[in-house]
């Protein structure tokens, strides 16, 4: 392990909504941590986050391999490429003694898994991956229920994630995780957080698997009559819930200049949203696009202490908070991201735990604490060189991938898989 430094200087791989969101940590805590320089490939976004940084035009380069060409200029690098582009990029600076922050996934295939775990085990670095629904409040209120024994010996868990509608139009149909070649399954782009929360919360990964699941609904023949291609052009535009033209036009005229209005334009004006929707993805029909990622799933795990949990993936909610009940011999746990409550089968009362969680689950509220928490963790385990400071490590990552690519076997082949 290299020398403790008092800042922590990051480089940051991918100047997105997660890049950029990761790094303006640094700007909120600028004794802890200092970004120095970024790489990345679109030139208005690696320009505002470079000016927002202060970093001089020779810390700002388009590809990450120039970066990494220069050696070790940075204690950390944020790696927060597409899905399929994280591999590289890991291995390499894991190689020049860089600790890694890696978004999730941090892999779409085993091998690839594999290979990341060996190359920071093997550079003796740390790596933290973005499971940041392990750093929130409120999953450490739920976590200290279950260790507590207050439920007993758990026997069942019941988890929802509902998508919401309009994100899944937005990310899913329209967006960068439509097609599986072009991205992952459903299940790894969106639902690795949820696997990987439940083996955390239980303090155990599932030993088997199944699921069941398909794209049902954003499909060319439950178009609606008379609908064309794109939202602008559509005369039966105002009776679709999906409608673009509402969803982006109805967030830009309420200043909401963030995800997800901030991955379609670079301007917020009503021209640059215009063009966007006349000429980019973002203004297809959700049924003439060519997604084809599940819009529902269902995922049952089998744990080795015998508890059972059915973790359900749907698009067709309102976008909330997701929702977990879990069922002990002793007592139930009720919770949905902002609240939580135990019943105790003795007393036959309900007690509310308190929260008091920051902002909305969901990417855009930082997700409930947990984005500033996966930093803070990271930073700190950086600065004192203790790796046991972060939640989300190789190894524990590393089973939760295992669950979710077990589990989409499961589901293509309709089997029930050991992971």
């Amino acid at each position: 392990m290299s020398s403790v430094p008092s800042v922590v200087t990051l480089a940051v791989v991918g100047a997105g909504d997660r890049g950029t969101g990761h790094a303006r940590w640094a700007l909120d805590h600028p004794e802890r941590a200092r970004v120095v320089a970024v790489a990345e490939p679109r030139r208005t976004r690696r320009n505002r986050l470079a000016a927002a940084h202060g970093l001089e035009p020779d810390a700002v380069v388009d590809d990450w391999r120039e970066l990494a060409a220069r050696g070790r200029v940075a204690d950390a690098v944020l790696v927060c490429t597409l899905d399929r582009e994280h591999l590289e990029p890991v291995l390499e600076f894991a190689a020049l003694g860089y600790h890694v922050m890696l978004e999730k996934p941090m892999a779409l295939t085993e091998g690839e898994c594999r290979r990341i775990v060996d190359a920071v085990e093997r550079a003796g670095v740390i790596l933290s991956v973005g499971h940041v629904l392990r750093y929130t409040r409120y999953t450490r209120a739920v976590k200290e229920v279950v260790d507590s024994g207050r439920l007993g010996d758990v026997v069942n868990v019941q988890h929802l994630e509902p998508v919401g509608f309009w994100h899944q139009a937005h990310s899913f149909v329209r967006g960068n995780w439509g097609r599986t070649e072009r991205a992952t399954s459903m299940l790894m782009a969106k639902s690795c957080h949820d696997i990987d929360w439940l083996q955390y919360v239980l303090g155990q990964p599932p030993v088997r698997v199944s699921s069941f699941g398909r794209l049902s609904h954003f499909r060319s023949e439950n178009r609606p009559e008379g609908a064309a291609d794109r939202c602008l052009d559509c005369a039966v535009e105002d009776t679709c819930p999906y409608s673009a033209r509402r969803e982006y036009g109805g967030r830009l005229a309420r200043g909401e200049h963030h995800w997800p209005l901030s991955v379609l334009v670079d301007d917020f004006t009503p021209e640059a949203l215009e063009t966007a929707l006349r000429e980019g993805p973002y203004g297809r029909c959700v049924y003439a696009c060519d997604n084809d990622v599940v819009d529902h799933q269902v995922v049952s795990m089998e744990f080795a202490s015998g508890a059972t949990a059915t973790f359900t993936m749907t698009a067709f909610t309102e976008q909330a908070d997701r929702r977990t009940r879990i069922f002990g011999t002793r007592g139930e746990l009720r919770g949905d991201g902002r609240s939580l409550s135990v019943y105790d089968f003795l007393t036959r009362t309900e007690e509310a735990v308190d929260l008091a969680a920051p902002g909305a689950m969901d990417a855009a509220g930082g997700h409930g604490g947990g984005d500033a928490g996966l930093m803070d963790a990271f930073v700190a385990a950086v600065a004192t060189g203790n790796p046991a400071l972060v939640k989300s490590g190789p190894r524990e990552s590393l089973t939760s991938h295992l669950t979710v690519l077990a589990a989409e076997r499961a589901r293509l082949a309709g089997t029930v898989e050991a992971v």
